[in-house]
């Protein structure tokens, strides 16, 4: 299927696992000059942060990606809040070598976040590397308390993702924890992402180009951050996921596996076949891949409601995007 001559597209794909609070995925597909992208920001994003993702859209549609550097990225594997015995499974299944753990699902959360990594330590082995992700909702002391006991049951953590909500935060806990610590809001939503940097709050800068607004834009946010970076995910289909692979690919270093083995979380995908991790790896896409018509069918949202919802917010954002 090509983008010529069709109109975007609303899906809706069921997830395997409760993820960030939804069961299904919800977004557009939209067609362009050099293929099809992706508008997918979280229902609770006002018009004017889910600019970032439409300008990802239409740089990928519109515009093309910046030449690779290299041919195909490491991934993690991602973890939901699930119990014990499916964390081991999902980390088995997926042939990497690192897995990123939700923890901090909910406030009494800890028992059940230190059996989960433990059960992936179990599943990686000595040399795995486990990294775990709070989603800034500890405070400092919380923080501290809980990264000292989830870094001693995973046997030694790679690093922990936003554990806190502000810079200043970061930094405290950092100060206080052996572990590195890697932002993501932090960077996202900084005006001066270099000031993450400078404040001492982070060790790690957790880029995703789709709220960023595209691979350029991501580029020139980690330049300015002046930390080593991972390329995460935004719970795309493969159509925006591939977004991301690019700007994997485009990143002058890349020390550290990125997370972008998140198809696996979807029970279907709108591409085929759906980008799933080969011994840890995922390969750089040269041009935005093209969207399987039977697929598309398949998760076209039902809802009438939604899909008018889902074009009522393209055209403002569409209009605020073009007003600059």
């Amino acid at each position: 299927m090509t983008a010529e001559g069709t109109e975007p597209v609303v899906y809706a794909i069921p997830l395997r696992t409760r993820f960030r609070g939804i069961t299904v995925r919800e977004g557009m597909l939209l067609p362009g000059p050099l293929g099809w992208g992706e508008f997918c920001p979280f229902p609770e994003y006002d018009d004017r942060e889910a600019a970032g993702w439409l300008a990802t859209a239409r740089e990928q549609i519109g515009v093309g990606w910046p030449a690779p550097v290299r041919d195909r990225v490491p991934v993690n594997c991602t973890v939901p809040a699930v119990d014990p015995r499916r964390a081991h499974a999902i980390v088995v299944e997926s042939g990497c070598r690192t897995a990123k753990v939700k923890v901090a699902d909910h406030p009494d959360s800890l028992a059940e976040d230190l059996a989960r990594v433990e059960a992936v330590r179990d599943a990686l082995g000595p040399r795995g590397r486990v990294r775990v992700d709070a989603n800034a909702v500890w405070d400092v002391d919380t923080a501290v308390a809980h990264i000292t006991e989830i870094d001693r049951a995973a046997g030694g953590l790679e690093y922990v993702e936003q554990p806190c909500r502000t810079i200043e935060e970061l930094a405290a806990v950092r100060r206080k924890v052996d572990v590195r610590v890697a932002a993501d809001e932090s960077i996202r939503r900084a005006e001066d992402p270099l000031r993450v940097a400078v404040a001492g709050a982070a060790d790690i800068a957790v880029l995703k180009c789709t709220p960023l607004g595209g691979v350029r834009k991501a580029l020139r946010v980690a330049a300015a951050a002046g930390l080593p970076c991972v390329v995460s995910s935004a719970l795309e289909t493969g159509v925006g996921l591939a977004a991301q692979l690019a700007l994997a690919g485009a990143l002058p270093e890349l020390d550290f596996a990125c997370g972008l083995g998140t198809t696996a979380l979807f029970t279907g995908d709108i591409v085929a076949p759906s980008p799933r991790p080969v011994d840890g790896y995922l390969p750089v896409p040269r041009t935005p891949p093209v969207p399987d018509s039977d697929m598309l069918e398949r998760y076209r949202h039902p809802d009438p409601a939604r899909v008018a919802w889902w074009h009522a917010r393209l055209a403002r954002v569409s209009a605020l995007l073009d007003a600059g």
